[in-house]
């Protein structure tokens, strides 16, 4: 089998999975794949540790795989690492499949370990067969251009170096040297969609073309070729039209696009918006302001011109603060004092405040008397009038004297605090 091992070897080389002597976790269920994984990686010479996973999810199974892995790794002086879940009831507390939840403490524990060990990557036994199946699982769920590129040989600290050799090639290897290994009775049960795909599916198109896997294996070739070029182009295009730091999406930018859908799917997916929350934003585009949409700790809102992105985290809290009159300085009104012209600093009469001062989150109903006017305006009113947009008026901050509004910190005074020709006293306040 110098073919596979030549395979392997090239597939490390080309996608830069591994340097040389690298510190390898390698993920070891005991079954074919991984043992194969195991045995080539240390005869290509990295420095390997075997990490297991008992996932109590079959019984007396679960306990002989364990033992094998064990005995495996041994066998070949590594060190092995097994970890015990319980995931049945993570599975309950986080509302997901029990695969998802194995999925996920596999992963989660690997990376711990990874960072304890100070290790290079984290190898898992991927071949080209499972990267064939998730073609086919993706296409049957709908899926974007990326999961119709299959399984990648790399992503982050993850590592996959048998991607490019098939199950017989694997099993044709293990059989020649020899090696011990245990079969998961799962995977020959005709239960979960992948096996019934593995089973079922993939035989049928076989029948009808015998050679599907390379034909299908070409065309994940050329999707990922094609992704490097959507990717590109699609980086290119959010910078054109997110403001990072103020969290906006400019629409009119947006609207230049060829496919603004594709470009605020894959900007708003990090932030936890689905597909079918994304078709209805982009909807809004042409819709008023005001429209909201919401993900798990994200909410995105439609204000004119923008979609504007915030964290629920922040827009959800209250704010009370307290300025007490030993934290202000007091300065007389002489031939020195001069008042600089700067939103951010506000001049009050110091004779009229009552402390200690507060600062609070608008609600509805507030008024105060704009500086220069001698009539009350409601806040909301004042919000319309200058523009602001939802998340502005949430964010702003109300400097209140007992039950005066005195300032729209960053904004607007209020007329009857202002310095006068009586006043003998200010308070200087600065907004940083």
């Amino acid at each position: 089998m110098k073919d596979m091992i030549r395979k392997i070897r090239h597939s490390i080389e080309k996608h830069q999975l591994l340097n040389v002597n690298a510190k390898v976790i390698v993920g070891l269920s005991g079954g074919a794949d991984s043992v194969a994984l195991l045995f080539i990686l240390q005869r290509l010479g990295y420095n390997c540790l075997a990490a297991h996973c008992n996932f109590h999810l079959r019984g007396e199974e679960a306990i002989r795989d364990e033992k094998q892995a064990m005995d495996f790794a041994r066998s070949l002086n590594i060190p092995c690492i097994k970890q015990d879940f319980d995931t049945l009831s993570l599975a309950r507390r986080r509302g997901v499949s029990v695969e998802m939840a194995a999925r996920d403490l596999r992963y989660e524990w690997f990376e711990q370990l990874r960072q304890e060990q100070n290790a290079d990557a984290i190898a898992v036994a991927h071949h080209r067969d499972d990267s064939i199946e998730t073609l086919l699982l993706n296409l049957m769920r709908g899926t974007g251009i990326k999961g119709l590129a299959g399984i990648q040989p790399k992503n982050g600290y993850i590592v996959r170096p048998l991607l490019e050799v098939s199950k017989l090639e694997i099993l044709q290897y293990i059989a020649e040297n020899q090696l011990s290994f245990v079969t998961d009775s799962s995977n020959l049960q005709d239960e979960y969609t992948r096996n019934k795909i593995r089973l079922s599916v993939l035989p049928l198109l076989q029948s009808i073309q015998p050679a599907i896997d390379s034909a299908l294996i070409h065309t994940m070739e050329n999707v990922n070729e094609a992704v490097k070029i959507y990717e590109f182009h699609i980086q290119k295009a959010i910078q054109k039209v997110f403001d990072r730091e103020k969290g906006s999406i400019h629409i009119p930018h947006l609207r230049t696009l060829p496919s603004p859908e594709a470009v605020l799917f894959e900007l708003l997916k990090s932030y936890g918006f689905g597909r079918d929350t994304v078709q209805n934003i982009v909807l809004a585009m042409d819709k008023h302001s005001g429209k909201e949409f919401y993900s798990p700790e994200h909410l995105l809102i439609k204000d004119r011109n923008d979609f504007l992105l915030l964290s629920r985290n922040t827009t959800d809290k209250p704010l009370m603060e307290e300025i007490q009159e030993k934290d202000v300085i007091f300065l007389p009104i002489d031939e020195n004092f001069e008042m600089t012209k700067n939103r951010n600093i506000a001049y009050f009469d110091a004779e009229k405040l009552q402390f200690p001062l507060q600062i609070r989150t608008w609600k509805q109903g507030d008024k105060f008397m704009p500086f220069g006017m001698n009539r009350f305006q409601k806040l909301s009113d004042y919000f319309s009038t200058h523009k602001f947009s939802k998340p502005e008026k949430e964010k702003a901050r109300i400097l209140c004297s007992g039950n005066d509004i005195i300032w729209i910190m960053g904004h607007r005074t209020d007329n009857r605090y202002r310095i006068t020709e009586q006043t003998q006293k200010a308070v200087i306040l600065k907004l940083f």
